[in-house]
């Protein structure tokens, strides 16, 4: 027997064992099945829709192209669309408690969705948090943008600075796909493009590449947030992220360290900002108080919740 055969003969015997040995491996030690699947078939356009509160008819040929095409693009999407589903879990319940109490349709969480992806992101243009506040625009509704903080990633202050400014655009537009409209393009942009052209509605108006998609993709993101699995999102409940049992603390005095400060709470500066991301260092000076600043619900250790 020759070497090139006798090296032959090893590598088919490792083969087989290796064979036998995952065949042997117990289902409890194997990887769980992926939970996001496509097939090439997309759901068809229902015939109209609720949206924004109101019954929106997907029958023109340019709306429904136009939708179509977003839902294209956000389906097959997996990683972003599945992350949103995932994350609508912990934060969807906040945003519409506070779209409700300020009398904002609740279909403008698909808002942040686009905008963000519901994370605390930071633009190249430098607009941060959900609903993407420039840092020239944010302190014109309340939020205060420091080097110590920064509350557009404050998720219930900037929630309520967002339905302000879209308030502020339903009132002048009276209309809330407009008012959506506006968010992007900017109320005088808006405007000035349906004064030109003798529109009043957004549906009407040729607008630049990023508006002309804009209110679409969040039509988008509502039909396939709310119908996963017909869009081949098969996400068990129990996969997705459950909010964070939190309490808060009122904060009156300066705390020149807030890592020695959680560690009194039970806690550590990492839990902190998890849970405060708006609180960008080390310490909350005068500037930045008085404020609330949550600290887990139950004693926390060694990055490990005690139950």
């Amino acid at each position: 027997m020759n070497l090139k055969h006798h090296k032959t003969i090893i590598i088919a015997w490792i083969s087989l064992l290796l064979i036998v040995s995952a065949c042997d491996t117990p289902k409890s030690t194997r990887p769980s099945r992926q939970v996001v699947t496509h097939s090439n078939e997309v759901p068809k356009l229902p015939e109209k829709m609720i949206f924004f509160n109101q019954s929106l008819s997907l029958l023109d040929l340019d709306i429904k192209e136009r939708l179509d095409r977003e839902i294209l693009v956000n389906t097959y999407f997996q990683s972003s669309t599945s992350l949103a589903i995932k994350r609508s879990a912990r934060y969807f319940p906040t945003l519409e408690r506070i779209l409700k109490e300020e009398g904002v349709p609740e279909d403008f969480k698909y808002l942040c969705v686009i905008e963000s992806n519901l994370s605390n992101v930071i633009s190249p243009a430098g607009a941060a948090g959900f609903w993407q506040f420039m840092p020239g625009t944010a302190p014109e509704y309340g939020l205060k943008v420091t080097p110590e903080i920064d509350e557009r990633n404050h998720l219930e202050k900037s929630t309520r600075a967002a339905c302000k400014l879209i308030k502020n655009n339903y009132r002048l537009f009276n209309d809330w796909v407009n008012a959506c409209a506006a968010y992007n393009r900017g109320p005088g942009g808006l405007l000035r493009d349906m004064e030109s052209q003798g529109v009043k509605h957004f549906f009407d108006t040729e607008m630049n590449p990023e508006t002309a998609r804009y209110v679409f993709r969040i039509m988008a993101l509502k039909l396939i947030m709310e119908h996963p699995t017909a869009y081949g999102y098969h996400i068990p409940f129990e996969t997705r992220y459950s909010p964070i049992k939190s309490r808060e603390i009122q904060i009156n005095m300066p705390i020149k360290n807030l890592a020695l400060w959680a560690r009194q709470q039970g806690t550590s500066l990492k839990i902190i900002h998890l849970l405060n991301p708006w609180i960008l260092t080390n310490q909350l000076s005068l500037n930045a108080i008085p404020c609330a600043v949550k600290v887990p619900a139950n004693k926390h250790v060694l990055g490990v919740f005690k139950k």
